[in-house]
């Protein structure tokens, strides 16, 4: 059958030939995608660059300022830092100080505290930029696709409709509304004024 008789266009004639049952990237399916582009350049480093906590990003960000080091809150047990790499706006990082790799690697008191900060950040990030949705995940080992694997941390991702444009895949680029210090810093004062736990 020629093109014009299914109704291709031309250039799209010979797409069904290479064409999976899920069809090209952007193409509606039943995934929401996050398309990151952005990120090669931290991830080509590779996910084995932290050795140890002299090389840790999370180790070393508590012992700088707030402003310097993108955190947000600091806890008892964990603290909450800007993704220096984000995928959204207000994307944040729930940490504990601890140097340790695994979910099952923290007590009952970090647990409850990274659940708590989490729960708070998704509520100040509603008051703060008014997201419609969130993402929540840890990846846990170089396999998972933790990017710093020997640090555990929880993401905590914004979202919003149509958060997926195409500038990151057409483009390389990420639109980002806002710096990273501004962002920081109205994250953190509306931390200090929420009344959740």
């Amino acid at each position: 059958m020629s093109a014009a008789a299914s109704g291709a266009t031309p250039d799209a004639a010979g797409d069904q030939a290479v064409t999976d049952d899920f069809e090209l990237a952007g193409v509606p399916d039943s995934f929401q995608r996050l398309w990151t582009p952005y990120r090669m350049a931290y991830i080509k480093g590779g996910q084995n660059q932290v050795k140890g906590k002299d090389d840790c990003p999370f180790c070393e960000g508590p012992k700088r300022s707030d402003e310097e080091a993108l955190i947000v809150h600091r806890g008892k047990t964990a603290f909450v830092v800007l993704n220096l790499f984000p995928y959204n706006p207000g994307h944040v990082l729930i940490c504990p100080y601890r140097h340790v790799p695994d979910y099952t690697d923290i007590t009952e008191e970090e647990t409850a505290e990274m659940a708590a900060l989490s729960q708070k950040a998704m509520r100040v990030l509603r008051e703060v930029s008014r997201p419609t949705g969130f993402n929540l995940g840890m990846n846990q080992g170089v396999t998972g696709g933790a990017g710093i694997a020997a640090h555990l941390h929880q993401h905590v991702v914004p979202r919003w409709a149509g958060d997926g444009n195409f500038f990151p895949i057409i483009a390389e680029t990420k639109a980002i509304p806002a710096t990273l210090d501004a962002i920081r810093r109205d994250v953190a004062e509306a931390w200090g004024q929420d009344q959740g736990s």
